[in-house]
């Protein structure tokens, strides 16, 4: 778990987790109309499970930091002997979107790996984590170390999608056709031209806090939009049989073949329509586990009888 983090300043702590339950069910995984580490659309059922009804918020994160002491990957920095890590020696950092103008064609441009950024400070040193916004620069193993504390897991890729597409089996959104012209009112993500102007048509710029925006059929906020959110599954390429049967833990992406990846879902504040299309249940996206980002978060499930 790790000692007292030196800044010893925490966020409001939060209260009590809201449960949706889930009675599980089959559906139609996967989308063919998309990207291809989306296909092939295939029928899967998951179990009866219940999850939480928003993006952990930094409030319940501060309560579970002030209950254990435990500090972040972002908060410890990383060593090059560390197996898990990216190689060589970094100070406490984390990864935070900040586009330069120099070529806003270049993905790589748009990231800093600023010093200080955390949990706490999603920014860098100077800035202030609020209480209801989605806890980010979060690491799967952070994730998971929440979700053990608060006697539950992260939800597998599957019941992240079926939870996501709220009974709209087989939609390419999380909400009808006919609402889509309303989109900047339904999830938190892009308008303008990305990644230099985000318009703010949605009502907000950057992270919102969590439950802004309506919930899905099945009552449950953000799962479109906001932050990406941490699954439990290991990233594979696609959707087809032989990946989808291998029982193997190990990852595989073929854009960074070097790294441990897993599997995060949901899109996030930037996703834009001129750019990506992510901000649907079956988009999907392979990240590092040795680091977080200024746009991932998680939420948590629990077992049904």
């Amino acid at each position: 778990m790790g000692g007292c983090s030196p800044d010893a300043s925490l966020p409001q702590a939060g209260g009590p987790i809201d449960w949706v339950a889930l009675d599980g069910g089959c559906f139609r995984m996967g989308e063919d109309r998309a990207y291809p580490e989306e296909r092939p659309a295939h029928r899967t059922c998951v179990n009866a499970f219940a999850i939480s009804k928003t993006e952990i918020t930094n409030a319940q994160f501060a309560t579970f930091v002030s209950d254990t002491g435990y500090v972040t990957r972002a908060e410890r920095g990383w060593s090059a002997a560390d197996p898990n890590g990216p190689g060589l020696d970094l100070a406490p950092a984390s990864a935070v979107f900040r586009p330069g103008k120099t070529d806003p064609k270049r993905a790589l441009e748009w990231w800093s790996l600023v010093e200080g950024a955390s949990w706490r400070h999603p920014d860098g040193i100077g800035s202030e984590a609020k209480p209801d916004w989605p806890v980010v620069h979060i690491t799967r193993s952070d994730a998971e170390h929440f979700a053990q504390w608060a006697d539950a897991r992260l939800a597998t890729e599957a019941e992240w999608e079926f939870a996501a597409r709220g009974g709209l089996d087989g939609a390419l959104l999380s909400w009808t056709q006919a609402e889509d012209a309303e989109r900047d009112r339904m999830a938190n993500i892009w308008q303008g031209l990305f990644p230099l102007i985000d318009e703010g048509h949605d009502g907000h710029i950057g992270v919102a806090p969590v439950a802004s925006y309506p919930a899905n059929p099945l009552g449950l906020h953000d799962m479109i939009g906001n932050v990406w959110e941490w699954t439990a599954t290991p990233y594979r390429p696609d959707h087809t049989s032989r990946h989808r049967t291998s029982t193997a833990s190990s990852s595989e992406d073929p854009a960074q073949p070097d790294a441990a990846v897993g599997t995060i879902k949901g899109g996030s504040f930037l996703c834009a329509t001129s750019y990506c299309l992510r901000f649907r249940p079956a988009a999907r996206q392979a990240q590092d586990l040795a680091f977080g980002t200024s746009h991932i978060g998680f939420r948590i499930v629990r077992d049904r009888p």
